[in-house]
């Protein structure tokens, strides 16, 4: 996972090399980035010091349980901690929501992870912020982000 597309995002649509995609509104203090081969979509927002990203990669080999691809996006993070994880209905499907901390290069974060598998892709969003009321505030706009999301039919 985490191969980055050559997409673009029109509106709330993705449109990628082998998926396309909707997403909800994201808030208006968070900025896009642009992070090197590494995600389809991804925001910061400096106030709250978080980032979240949406991703996604149409390979058959992909086709594992959920929480192997949540262990292969924890990679890299160390002193995992998961304080939440329940399966939930996304786009028709069944996807798995993981919140832990851990420690990124030595620093605590709040991590949020939710991984869908539809239609031989895997789509995985992700948010981090630093511990603490943060990541209660960022999590709204991440949730009204992944409520909009749906997957568009017919390849790009």
């Amino acid at each position: 996972m985490g191969c980055a597309t050559t997409g673009t995002l029109q509106g709330s649509v993705y449109q990628g090399d082998h998926t396309s995609y909707r997403i909800g509104p994201v808030g208006p203090n968070w900025t896009r980035v642009t992070v090197n081969q590494q995600n389809d979509l991804a925001w910061h927002n400096e106030a709250k010091g978080g980032v979240m990203h949406a991703d996604s990669d149409c390979d058959p080999g992909l086709d594992i349980p959920l929480t192997a691809l949540r262990s292969h996006l924890m990679i890299g993070f160390t002193e995992r901690e998961v304080i939440e994880e329940e399966v939930m209905p996304m786009d028709g499907r069944e996807a798995l929501r993981t919140h832990f901390t851990a420690k990124l290069d030595g620093v605590p974060r709040d991590i949020l992870l939710q991984i869908l598998k539809k239609d031989d892709c895997v789509y995985d969003f992700g948010l981090i912020t630093p511990p603490g009321p943060t990541f209660d505030e960022a999590l709204v706009d991440f949730d009204a982000m992944l409520a909009g999301f749906t997957t568009m039919t017919g390849q790009p």
